[in-house]
This record gives structure tokens, sequence and C-alpha cells, in this order.
């Protein structure tokens, strides 16, 4: 098939490589020349813009768009509903918020345009691993576009099958799923990225109770020194918290055992508030979820008021002096 791909960052150059590779067509677009020029060659076809990139593709067209969530993906998919034609597709590959999905979805209708929404999971890693797909949108839509999934899906690989499947979509054991109407799959994959936080800041915390372990504030005869990236690649091997996410953890600590290239300093993207948000739409209780968010902006502030102001009643109430 061919695929038109506007975004060529860090997933979007390499979801247009896996799919060259595997004999798709590509029209690409980015900011940067210099990104369209990396991947020239006998199947993708660069454009100077949107609508250079339009007018290069074939009828029905399908574009993908892999740009970050905001205003910079708003104006994208505007621009676009005013270049394709009825039959054509547009993809947001990208973390946009599913309520976005579902206005978007709507507002192309109108003009016979098919929108689907694609929440793609794997990284940088997913020229080789594959990418882990959760899509909504209209079925019939979906279905034409499986040549596309399913070359970007990691396929079955050597996961052991789980019981009971018989009877179920075959394709969820490779890799991707539909998920149901317009917003549905950036919904699942806002939940994933949500339960993704809090896997990381289990591990996080864990790590950091051995490491501590060693701690004067710990008996001299209960102290221990630990090797985290040991710990690390024996956890990987049989133990029943073993993950993708583990075996990046262990590598990390192999490379760079104290971390030292590393502020603490940790960012967030949205998925995670976003997560929390729905769960106080449903009235769903997520103390984890929750914690793991409110971990990360408490890293961006180490001297915020909030902490001083707890030291400044501990002393008004106790006289106790914190350490400088």
């Amino acid at each position: 098939m061919q695929l038109g791909m506007i975004g060529l960052g860090r997933m979007g150059g390499n979801i247009v490589r896996r799919l060259t590779r595997a004999g798709h067509e590509c029209v690409v677009f980015d900011q940067n020349p210099d990104a369209v020029k990396s991947l020239m060659g006998e199947k993708v076809q660069g454009g100077s813009g949107l609508a250079d990139l339009v007018r290069k593709l074939g009828k029905p067209r399908i574009v993908w768009v892999m740009l970050p969530a905001g205003e910079i993906t708003e104006e994208a998919v505007n621009e676009l509903g005013g270049l394709l034609e009825a039959g054509d597709t547009i993809i947001d590959g990208g973390n946009a918020f599913f309520h976005d999905d579902v206005r978007r979805a709507k507002a192309m209708k109108e003009k016979g345009i098919h929108y689907v929404d694609c929440g793609t999971s794997g990284g940088v890693w997913g020229l080789d691993r594959g990418y882990c797909l959760m899509i909504g949108g209209e079925k019939a839509v979906v279905e034409r576009l499986d040549p596309i999934f399913a070359t970007l899906a990691p396929g079955e690989g050597r996961i052991d099958k789980t019981p009971h499947r018989e009877k179920r979509d075959p394709r969820v054991e490779r890799g991707y799923l539909y998920c149901g109407p317009s917003g549905s799959g950036r919904f699942v994959k806002m939940v994933h990225n949500g339960i993704e936080y809090g896997i990381m800041q289990a591990y996080a915390e864990g790590f950091e109770i051995m490491q501590k372990a060693a701690s004067k504030e710990v008996p001299e005869e209960r102290r221990f020194s630990l090797d985290l990236a040991d710990i690390a690649e024996v956890w990987r091997r049989g133990s029943v918290i073993s993950s993708w996410l583990l075996d990046l953890t262990a590598m990390s600590l192999a490379q760079d055992p104290e971390l030292k290239q590393f502020s603490g300093v940790v960012q967030d993207s949205g998925e995670g508030r976003w997560t929390i948000n729905a769960a106080i739409e449903e009235a769903v209780p997520a103390d984890v979820l929750s914690a793991a968010l409110y971990a990360r902006f408490r890293s961006r502030d180490k001297e915020g008021t909030a902490n001083k102001l707890l030291s400044a009643m501990r002393h008004a109430f106790g006289g106790h002096v914190e350490p400088k």
C-alpha cells in the first residue's frame, strides 16, 4: 500500500522504514528537510509540504500524522481536511487526547474523510521489535488498512499462546487490536501509558529502597551493599515481575550503575493526567496511577513551597530543625 507520513521524529521515521522494508511505498514530510532526505529512496518520495504530499499520493489517499499532541497536530489535521477528498483517510498515530479524536472524526466525517486514531507503543525500538497498535475508527476502514497495521505490528514472536483464545481475533496475538469507534484506540493507549507510569514508579521506588539499605539510617548489622545492576538482571530471569521495562532498567544500570547522566527530574507527556481525569469521571479509585503521576510532579520541584512549608510547620510546633 501507499502511505503519506507527516512527522519523521523518533517514531515516524522508523514507521516509514518498517513499512518500506516490507514493500509499502511512502510519501513523507517533516519541517526538517534533513529528516526527509535521510529517508529518500526507491520506495520513499519527499513532499515539500502537506499539499505536495497529498498531490503525490494515489487515491484513495492514506495519510498518517505522527506529531506531538496539541496545536501542531490540530493544525495538520485541519489542513489535511482542506486538502483531502471524500474517501481519503487520516490516521493519527501520536499521543493526542481521545476527546480530540472524537471531535476530529466527527468534523472529518462531514467532509467524507475517514479518521482513524491509532495508539502506538514501541518507542525507538519499534523498527526492529514492531509496534503494539490500539486502533479506533470505522471498522470497515480499519479492515481496509489491515496490511499497514499488520506490517507495523510485532507478530506472534516467541510469546506463548494464551489458553482459551481460539475463537477470538487472531490479530490481537500478532500485536494489533481494533478497539472500537473513534477515540477508543487512543483511550486504550492513554490508560496503557497511565499503567506504564505506575509500573515505572514501582520499580524506581523498589530499587531506591535497596540502594538506601546501605545508608547510615539503617543499623549497621542490617546494612546491605547491594548490586542493583545484578539484581535487575536476575529478576529478568524467571521472576514474576520480569518485563520489558525491567529489561531496559537492567540495561541502564549495567551501563551506568550510579545513573550519573540523569538529574532525577521526570517529565510527563500528558497521558497520565488524562488517565487520572478519566478515572475521576468514572469514579474509579486509581491510587497507584495518581501517586506515580504526582511523584513526577514532585521530582521537578526539589525546593518547592510545599516542602519548605512542611519544614516550617515542624519547626513551629516542635522546634524541629531540618538539615541544610
